[in-house]
């Protein structure tokens, strides 16, 4: 019965993202929740395209979805600013580059409910943002192990399990007064340092196959490079504050990295990592293109796993010469 369902409060920032905050929102009207139960903030970063003019024409159809302004842009203020407002025992947080299935929320508060977990998210299937083998192959890029590493959302898992982090999350409201916000020094990876003050404190984070959502990621291989390199610098940029959030699978693309420099100075040993990162992309690569049935995967895979890889590497590289250098954000 829907008086017995929690209020839930979902928090979605963004910026720019004219392209893909009204496929966002249509998944979220299409959620099989009360609406009656449940509030929508989309928090805008000072977009400078027309994703404010978007959201104010869903608000306006739609009275549980609200617009709330982050003058400071980026992701932790905008989180911040939506718990503030918040009024749900439950929070929610999604992110404007996905879709979502009509039953993502009610199998999260279910899920949260029964499991006794601190935090519930679900798998998440990565899909290609336009239809061009560029944007194919990145998108298998970041469910395949290769780039993905050991991270259990994006690869999928047949049971649930228990994780150090999920996409978005569903919280528990008192998780927020017990270990507080999103950090502000944390321009990107503020998720993971929540969920890591979260299992810190005695709280767990649950991962259900059942719940999934979709996401689009960067279309073209010059904004992917970007990307990755962007998360790599706050993989390890963090330090300088004190606070360590990466694991062994984060740091693998620095540890790449550095074999690489390190072979320019050094023969032998360190070449023949080299090589056999390029022997294990090729296979990879080889094997999507049987899988897809289409060759161009074997010449596309090896660079879009490079992109991931050295990106994300060098990023990491950059994070601690930032703070060797003491430079300021």
């Amino acid at each position: 019965m829907n008086s017995e369902l929690p209020f839930v409060s979902v928090i979605i920032p963004c910026r720019n993202e004219e392209k893909y905050i009204g496929k966002c929102l249509e998944s979220i009207i299409s959620q099989d929740y009360p609406k009656d139960k449940m509030e929508v903030f989309v928090v805008n970063g000072a977009s400078e395209d027309k994703t404010k003019e978007i959201v104010e024409s869903f608000a306006e159809r739609h009275s549980f979805i609200r617009l709330l302004e982050n003058p400071r842009k980026f992701t932790p203020f905008g989180l911040n600013i939506g718990l503030k407002e918040a009024r749900g025992e439950v929070i929610v947080r999604m992110d404007a580059h996905a879709g979502y299935q009509k039953d993502y929320i009610s199998k999260c508060v279910k899920h949260l409910k029964e499991s006794g977990a601190d935090n519930v998210g679900g798998v998440m299937k990565t899909l290609p943002s336009r239809d061009t083998l560029e944007s194919k192959a990145i998108a298998i890029s970041l469910s395949h192990p290769f780039a993905a590493g050991g991270s259990h959302f994006r690869l999928g898992t047949k049971k649930p399990r228990w994780v150090d982090t999920v996409f978005g999350g569903c919280y528990k409201r008192e998780i927020f007064e017990k270990i507080g916000n999103f950090n502000e020094q944390l321009i990107r990876c503020q998720d993971i340092d929540l969920n890591r003050r979260l299992i810190s404190a005695g709280g767990r984070i649950l991962l259900v196959p059942e719940i999934v959502s979709f996401y689009y990621p960067q279309p073209d291989l010059g904004k992917f490079l970007e990307h990755n390199f962007t998360d790599g610098v706050w993989t390890i940029y963090p330090l300088k504050f004190g606070i360590r959030i990466f694991s062994l699978r984060h740091i693998m693309p620095l540890m790449l990295v550095l074999a690489l420099l390190g072979s320019v100075v050094f023969n032998g040993f360190l070449s023949l990592l080299i090589w056999l990162y390029v022997l294990a992309s090729l296979y990879f690569s080889f094997q999507i293109s049987r899988k897809e049935k289409d060759l161009g995967y074997l010449f596309f895979m090896p660079v879009v796993f490079a992109c991931r890889h050295f990106g994300y590497g060098f990023g990491s590289l950059f994070g601690f010469i930032k703070i060797l250098a003491k430079w300021k954000e």
